[in-house]
């Protein structure tokens, strides 16, 4: 539940944009360029940032004079990215959007980003009105978050509890929402970006399967749909009733640890890291059922995400996870963490004795439920 308050919170912060439900692209110009102009109030100079993954990992730069910047391009097809602004030090301010080729315009304030006017690009457009459309969800989210914050300040665990139970709900609610826009937009850029964004975590490969199979090929080849394809192809091999891809990597010693040593035993192969909050909460749950069912033949392989060897370590010690951990210090490029397609943390996968995978994404209580239910 952790978790999925901070997506919330993520994806509340994001704008949208509207494309017509057509076969063909927006971006079917011949001329793929585009130009974007902006001017934010608050930044006269210094520099801005593009940050778009589908033209490569580094982002692109441009120079603020007189308080306006241009950043030009290619987009063959519509693209989603990020305007970085920088402040003095602190988190930058950011705001996300779709490019088409032609020109586009960004007007806004810089300590009201998120609320920048852009035109020009009719992906943008559509995203703009998908997130009107979804506007009773995010406020009904909104709320609950703010709930949830102060009753996490008072320590008001029973509250807590129940707001999660809502949280539940509401999710199942966004995610409903989201597969009917899909299924009313198979050419919809901005579906395939909503879809990857809150179907990655924990798939459940039938729905995910489905809507996928309902987008048109042009979607399907798209770059969100690439990396949907790419989720859902793991899932399908990590699924319940699969038997759990073999893997081996280094405990802290550098001693290699296979998975397959631990058969015989029903085994949580639990994904997490030093500095994910949501997973050092989610921690004393499984310390509880790691102490509750060790002697009846549980145990837990533990995947770090870390990149700091002292920090990993160091959390180790302090939540007392006192079974076996491994890690290839690479931070999402954890080969095992690909391998098993994690694309959010705490993550894991609780396997039976022949190590095929009964459980998976059991957190709180659930953990617990699901191991009573084994060990009858």
């Amino acid at each position: 539940m952790k978790y999925l308050l901070i997506t919330i919170i993520c994806c509340i912060s994001i704008v949208a944009c509207q494309q017509p439900n057509s076969k063909k692209s927006v971006a079917s110009n011949n001329d793929s360029s585009y130009t974007i102009t902006g001017k934010i109030d608050g930044i006269d100079s210094g520099w801005v940032y593009l940050m778009n993954r589908q033209a490569g990992e580094k982002p692109d730069s441009a120079m603020v004079s007189n308080g306006t910047f241009t950043f030009k391009g290619k987009a063959a097809t519509p693209q989603y990215c990020y305007l970085g602004i920088p402040n003095n030090g602190n988190k930058e301010y950011r705001l996300g959007f779709f490019i088409d080729n032609g020109k586009i315009n960004i007007t806004g304030k810089k300590d009201s980003v998120s609320d920048a006017l852009i035109t020009g690009s009719a992906t943008q457009d559509e995203y703009k009105s998908y997130i009107a459309s979804r506007k009773p969800i995010n406020e009904e989210e909104e709320k609950l978050s703010k709930l949830y914050e102060l009753a996490s300040a008072k320590k008001d665990t029973h509250l807590t509890d129940s707001l999660e139970k809502v949280f539940d709900i509401l999710g199942k609610k966004e995610k409903t929402f989201i597969q009917d826009y899909a299924k009313q937009h198979p050419s919809s850029y901005v579906a395939a970006l909503q879809v990857y964004q809150n179907f990655s975590y924990n798939p459940a490969v039938g729905q995910l399967d489905s809507i996928y199979n309902s987008f048109d090929t042009l979607i399907q080849n798209s770059y969100y749909g690439n990396k949907i394809k790419t989720v859902l192809d793991i899932a399908k091999k990590t699924d319940i009733g699969k038997a759990a891809p073999e893997f081996a990597q280094n405990d802290a010693n550098g001693k290699p640890i296979a998975l397959s040593s631990l058969k015989g035993k029903y085994v949580l192969v639990d994904f997490w890291a030093s500095w994910c909050g949501p997973c050092r909460a989610e921690n004393p749950n499984v310390v509880k059922a790691f102490q509750k069912y060790h002697a009846k033949g549980f145990d837990i392989l533990g995947v770090s995400l870390d990149e700091k060897k002292d920090k990993w370590q160091e959390a180790i010690k302090k939540d007392n996870l006192n079974w076996n951990q491994v890690s290839d210090l690479q931070g999402w490029k954890n080969s095992v963490a690909e391998l098993y397609g994690i694309q959010g943390i705490p993550m894991n996968f609780l396997l039976d004795k022949d190590g095929k995978i009964v459980g998976k994404g059991l957190r709180g209580d659930d953990l617990e439920k699901k191991l009573d239910e084994l060990m009858k």
